[in-house]
């Protein structure tokens, strides 16, 4: 018993030493043209940035109302990742009653064997503004196309990952926010799940693995690989994977980087002031599994304007606080 009691006392000695030595980064917040502030639209759940050629590239969710629960996949371009300019519809809604009939949102990228690969969320029951206990029913699809800019063709196997089948599962109620990188030969997608009968508070992030860009994806056994975190942004670095939390789940783990050289077990690396608010980070080794990944410079998040804004689009920067 003392032994036992001399380790948790060591344990819990490093863990804090490490949480009051960890580097310090914070956020910069950035208006940018094109997608951000405008009367009576909403964007957000913006993409992870890709460059092809001399253009920057995101997807989001864009609609009427704040949530992305009735919403189309829009894409816009830019030069320098400030003046950005809407270039239409990426994906629609599914026909009605499937489970991609009620929305479509939370895009994300992956570029693979010379396709682009748009992965998103969907779900089939309606949404109707000012609805109170809704209860999304959501999956992850995909779609691909030869280009950028599309035209995208939904694969033949969606939704490319599923609800958990027990109630004790992470994931067991809804499944959203793919993101991805290749690792190994193969592809990671990280997501976030919920419990049956649990809060949002209560999200926590997973991962699922495919031998190919389409799947299909097989959830890793012992998921959760994060205790927590509402929005799901992961990053290359070096030959291991990064995570930012923010400020959703238990306290030792919200408002920092985390890092993990298998892609599965995660510590902290830094705190993190501001986190931004469910960000899309400019990864440019995200795809080619280099081993090279740094630490990401800037990206895009959901912007919050006075009440009544509907959400929008801003540029994030990273600031090395110490």
């Amino acid at each position: 018993m003392k032994n036992y009691i001399l380790s948790f006392v060591i344990f819990f000695t490093i863990q804090s030493f490490n949480a009051q030595n960890s580097k310090v980064i914070d956020f910069e917040f950035k208006d940018i043209s094109g997608i951000g502030k405008e009367e009576g639209v909403m964007r957000r759940d913006p993409s992870d940035v890709i460059k092809i050629d001399n253009l920057y590239y995101v997807w989001y969710s864009k609609g009427k109302i704040a949530t992305g629960y009735d919403a189309t996949i829009w894409y816009a371009t830019s030069k320098d990742g400030y003046d950005w300019e809407e270039q239409g519809i990426a994906l629609d809604k599914g026909k009605e009653g499937t489970w991609e009939g009620a929305s479509v949102f939370t895009p994300n990228i992956l570029i693979a064997k010379k396709k682009y690969y748009l992965f998103y969320t969907g779900v089939s029951k309606p949404y109707k503004k000012g609805t109170k206990g809704y209860r999304p029913d959501s999956k992850i699809g995909v779609a691909v196309a030869k280009s950028p800019n599309g035209p995208w063709k939904r694969c033949k196997d969606n939704p490319v990952i599923f609800n958990g089948k027990n109630k004790e599962d992470f994931d067991s109620h809804l499944i959203d926010d793919a993101c991805l990188i290749t690792r190994d030969g193969k592809y990671y997608l990280y997501y976030k799940g919920r419990q049956l009968g649990k809060s949002p508070k209560f999200t926590q992030m997973g991962v699922a693995i495919a031998d190919k860009p389409q799947g299909p994806y097989v959830k890793y056994e012992n998921n959760p690989v994060i205790k927590g975190n509402h929005e799901v942004v992961v990053y290359p670095l070096g030959k291991g994977v990064g995570a930012m939390i923010g400020k959703v789940g238990p306290e030792n783990i919200v408002r920092s980087l985390q890092y993990s050289e298998d892609g599965f077990n995660f510590s902290k690396t830094h705190s993190v002031i501001t986190p931004p608010h469910a960000a899309g980070l400019y990864r440019p080794e995200a795809f080619t599994d280099s081993g090279k990944g740094e630490l990401f410079e800037w990206g895009v998040q959901i912007g919050k304007g006075k009440k009544g804004t509907l959400p929008f689009i801003q540029r994030v920067n990273r600031v090395d606080v110490e």
